[in-house]
C-alpha cells in the first residue's frame, strides 16, 4: 500500500515521502485495511521496528485534520522525551506538541493549546485526577507499550486510566501499542479493538546461541574468531569488524560497567583517527556532566567506542550515550535490561550475556520469554543492516537445549493485570470518587467491572475488596458516607490530587500530630516510611552503622520500633538510611562521596531526590490543614531537596547554570546573594566558575556586554522591576 494512496493531509504524505517512506510494512497496511484512518480502535502487537510509531502518527494525523487533539501515553520519561522530539517534526504542518511528565497535583492547562500532548500514564492519571478541561477534547488515545499492564508497578495505573479515558471520551479512538504477547486477542477484546498481530519485521532476525567458539543458529553455525579469552567480547569484537553496533544485555550494573571496561581496550584499537577525534569530544562532553568516579570510567570507555548504560547514570550521561550511539560514534552499548524496555536504540547484534536475573526470594532465576523477545527484537537497524542478530551466551549443552526451547521456539507469555490487591486498589478507589467517576457503591463496582482485571477474571468478586478499600478511607478521613452517596472529603481531595498513595497521607498524617520535636531527618524519615518512597537495600555492613546512628538521635524520630520486633526494626532501619541519603544531599556532600556511602549511582541520587521532593510538598500541603506550624519548616525542605543544598544558598542556586557545587564556591568567596552577584567583577567571577558559566550568569543577572566583552551592571531598582522566567513558572 502506497503513502500516497492514504487518506492523510497532502502535506504529511509530502512530509513522509521527503524522508523516504513511500509503502506501508505489511502490519502497517493491516491496520489501515482495519480503519485506523477511519477512527476504529486497533490493538497492534508486532515486532520492535515493524512500524508502530507510523501507525500512532497516522491515527494523530487524521484525527488533528478533523479538529480533535491526541494523546501519546507513554510508560517512561525518557521515552516521553524520545516522542516528544520525533513529534517536533510535525510543526512545519501547523502542528504543536507539547510533553507533559511532571508536577502531579497541577492541571496543566496550557497544554490545552496544543494538537499532541505526550505524557506518561501517571502525568495522565494525575491531569484525570484534577479534572484538567482539556482531557474532553481528546479525540485519539495512542498507548504505547501497553503490555506493561503486567507491570506491577505501572501496570494498574495504566489499566484505570485507560479505563477512565474510554468513559470520559466515548467516542475517542484508541490505539495501543505492544510487544507480541500471549493474550493480545485478550487485550484487544478489552479495548474494543481490532488486533493487527504479526512477526513481521523490515530486516531478518536470526536468533543464536553461542557455544563454544561458534553462534548456533537454527540452519548454519557461524564460528567466531578468538581474539579475546572472553566469548562476549570476540563477538563485539566481530560485530565492530563487520561495520554494525551492538548492545550487550547483562543482569546487573556492576557486570555492565565492568565489561565495557574490559572491552574498550580492544574495541579502540579499531577506531580510525577522526573517530577518535570525534569520541573524545563526546567524552568531554560527559566530565562536563558528572563528578563521580564512574563519570571518569565512563568518559574512558567513550574514547574507545564502546559504553555503558543503566539507572544509575544521570539523565545528562543517558543522554550522551544514546545520541553516540544513534551517531555511530559508540559501537557497543553494555545495558542492563531496562534499555529493551524503553528506548528505541536498534543494533546489528543483540547479545544477551545471561538470562537470568537475580530474584531476592529465589536466587537466580531465567527471564520471562517477553524480556527475551523484547532484547532480540532490538535487532537489525531497518534500511541499515541486512539482518540482525540475536545471540544468548551459554556455558553447557545443557544450558545450550534449555535456552532453544524456553526462549528461542517458544511464544511470550499472557500478561495479568496487577489490579487486584488493596495496595494497588487503594488509590484508584479513591481518585474514582474524589475525580466524579462514581458517587456510590454500586457505580464504583460498575467502574471496576470495566477494568482489564475484570475482564481477565469474570468470576472475582470486588466486594470484599472494595469493602476493606472504603472502610480504611473511610476510618482515615478521606471518605464520606450518606446513605448511599460516597463522596471525598476535602482531605480526600486533596490527597487524591497529590497524587500520593492514602496508606502514604495517613503516615505522614500521623507524624505530624505526634511530632513535637522536628528536625531535618523527622521529616526526611517520615517521608520516607511511606510505601510511596523506594528505599535502599539495607545491607549487612549497614546495620551496626544505622542502628548507632539511631541510637544516638532517638529524640529526631517520631517513633522508633523495637529492636526486637526483627522485621519492623529492619525496615525502619532501611528507612533512615534512605533519609541519611537524602540528608547528606541536602547539605551538599559530594556526589561521589553519597555515592561511596551508599554504594549507589549518580542517577539513584537524583531519582531518590525528585521523590523525596514530591513527597515534601505533600507534606507541606497536608501540614497546612492539620500542623500549619511546621509549613515553613516543609517549604524549605522541599525547596532544599529540590537543589540539593543549604538554606543559606537558595538564592544563589535558582540561578540557571548555578547548581549546588557552584553555590557553594561563590558564597565561600562572598556572592551570597543575587545583589553581590548581579555587581560582580567579571574576571574574579570568571576565576571561580569559569568564563563561560559567569558570562551566562551576569546576562541572567542583567548585565548587558558589549563588543569588547565588558559588563555593564544595571542598577539594582532596575533589575527588581525586570520579570524573568522563573517569574512565569
Amino acid at each position: 500500500m502506497k503513502i500516497e494512496e492514504l487518506n492523510l493531509p497532502s502535506e504529511a504524505i509530502n512530509l513522509y515521502l521527503q524522508a523516504g517512506i513511500e509503502e506501508l510494512y505489511p502490519p502497517q497496511a493491516d491496520a489501515v485495511e482495519k480503519g485506523l484512518l477511519q477512527g476504529e480502535n486497533l490493538l497492534a502487537a508486532i515486532p520492535t521496528a515493524s512500524g508502530k510509531t507510523l501507525l500512532a502518527e497516522m491515527a494523530m494525523l487524521k484525527a488533528i485534520k478533523k479538529g480533535g487533539k491526541a494523546l501519546y501515553i507513554v510508560p517512561l520519561r525518557a521515552l516521553a522525551s524520545e516522542k516528544f522530539r520525533d513529534f517536533k517534526r510535525f510543526e512545519s504542518l501547523g502542528i504543536k506538541t507539547a510533553i507533559s511528565t511532571g508536577d502531579f497535583d497541577s492541571r496543566d492547562e496550557w497544554l490545552g493549546s496544543n494538537d499532541i500532548i505526550v505524557a506518561t500514564s501517571e502525568k495522565t492519571d494525575s491531569l484525570l485526577r484534577n479534572s484538567t478541561p482539556w482531557m474532553k477534547d481528546i479525540t485519539a488515545v495512542i498507548v504505547d507499550e501497553v503490555h506493561l499492564l503486567d507491570s506491577a508497578n505501572r501496570g494498574p495505573t495504566l489499566e484505570v486510566t485507560l479505563a477512565k479515558l474510554k468513559r470520559l471520551n466515548p467516542e475517542a479512538q484508541v490505539v495501543a501499542l505492544s510487544a507480541t504477547v500471549g493474550n493480545a486477542m485478550e487485550i484487544a477484546q478489552w479495548l474494543e479493538a481490532k488486533l493487527v498481530l504479526s512477526e513481521w519485521r523490515p530486516t531478518d532476525l536470526h536468533e543464536g546461541i553461542f557455544f563454544g567458539d561458534a553462534i548456533n543458529f537454527y540452519e548454519e553455525q557461524k564460528f567466531i574468531e578468538r581474539r579475546h579469552k572472553e566469548d562476549t567480547v570476540n563477538l563485539v569484537l566481530d560485530t565492530i569488524i563487520e561495520e554494525g553496533q551492538c548492545l550487550v544485555f547483562d543482569s546487573s550494573r556492576r557486570n555492565c560497567v565492568g565489561f565495557a571496561k574490559k572491552c574498550a581496550p580492544v574495541a579502540g584499537e579499531l577506531l580510525d583517527r577522526q573517530k577518535r577525534n570525534e569520541l573524545e569530544e563526546v567524552a568531554k562532553e560527559v566530565l562536563e556532566n558528572g563528578e563521580t568516579k564512574l563519570t571518569e570510567t565512563l568518559a574512558y570507555c567513550i574514547k574507545k567506542g564502546v559504553a555503558f548504560h543503566h539507572a544509575g547514570l544521570n539523565s545528562a550521561h543517558r543522554r550522551i550515550v544514546e545520541d553516540a550511539f544513534r551517531n555511530n560514534l559508540v559501537k557497543m552499548i553494555c545495558s542492563t535490561p531496562t534499555l529493551a524496555a524503553g528506548l528505541n536504540l536498534p543494533a546489528r547484534r543483540v547479545i544477551i550475556r545471561s538470562y537470568k536475573r537475580y530474584d531476592p526470594n529465589a536466587g537466580m532465576q531465567p527471564i520471562p520469554v517477553l524480556d527475551y523477545k523484547q532484547m532480540a527484537g532490538r535487532a537489525g537497524r531497518p534500511h541499515l543492516d541486512p539482518y540482525g542478530e540475536a545471540v544468548v551466551i551459554v556455558k553447557t549443552y545443557e544450558e545450550l537445549t534449555d535456552v532453544l526451547e524456553r526462549y528461542i521456539n517458544a511464544s511470550a507469555e499472557d500478561i495479568w493485570s496487577k489490579l487486584g490487591t488493596e495496595n494497588a486498589l487503594r488509590t484508584h478507589i479513591l481518585s474514582t470518587i474524589a475525580s466524579g467517576f462514581a458517587n456510590c457503591h454500586k457505580e464504583i463496582l460498575t467502574f471496576l467491572g470495566s477494568t482489564f482485571f475484570a475482564h481477565q477474571q469474570e468470576s472475582w468478586n470486588f466486594e470484599e475488596l472494595l469493602e476493606d478499600c472504603l472502610t480504611f478511607l473511610k476510618n482515615e478521613g478521606m471518605l464520606e458516607q450518606d446513605n448511599e452517596i460516597i463522596r471525598a472529603t476535602e482531605l480526600g481531595k486533596m490527597i487524591s490530587s497529590l497524587y500520593i498513595d492514602p496508606l502514604s497521607a495517613s503516615k505522614i498524617i500521623r507524624g505530624l500530630e505526634k511530632t513535637t520535636h522536628v528536625t531535618d531527618m523527622t521529616l526526611l524519615q517520615l517521608i520516607c516510611s511511606t510505601p510511596d518512597m523506594r528505599l535502599l537495600y539495607l545491607r549487612n555492613r549497614d546495620y551496626e552503622i544505622i542502628n548507632d546512628y539511631v541510637m544516638n538521635h532517638t529524640e529526631d524520630f517520631i517513633e522508633v520500633p523495637s529492636p526486637f520486633k526483627q522485621i519492623e526494626y529492619e525496615w525502619f532501619l532501611s528507612e533512615v538510611k534512605t533519609a541519611l541519603l537524602l540528608q547528606e544531599w541536602i547539605n551538599e556532600k559530594s556526589l561521589e562521596k553519597i555515592v561511596e556511602n551508599y554504594q549507589v549511582g549518580e542517577g539513584d541520587i537524583y531519582a531518590s531526590s525528585d521523590i523525596a521532593e514530591w513527597l515534601m510538598h505533600a507534606t507541606l500541603r497536608i501540614a497546612s490543614r492539620i500542623n500549619p506550624q511546621l509549613e515553613k519548616e516543609c517549604a524549605k525542605l522541599e525547596k532544599r531537596i529540590h537543589y540539593g543544598a543549604g538554606s543559606e544558598l537558595m538564592e544563589l542556586v535558582e540561578i540557571p547554570n548555578v547548581g549546588r557545587a557552584r553555590a557553594r564556591k561563590l558564597f565561600k568567596k562572598g556572592y551570597s546573594s543575587r545583589q553581590k552577584l548581579a555587581t560582580a567583577n567579571e574576571k574574579q567571577l570568571a576565576g571561580i566558575v569559569g568564563p563561560k558559566i559567569a558570562q551566562k550568569i551576569l546576562s541572567y543577572l542583567g548585565r548587558e556586554t558589549d563588543s569588547n566583552g565588558y559588563v555593564e551592571p544595571e542598577t539594582l531598582e532596575n533589575k527588581k522591576q525586570q520579570k524573568t522566567f522563573q517569574d512565569f513558572i
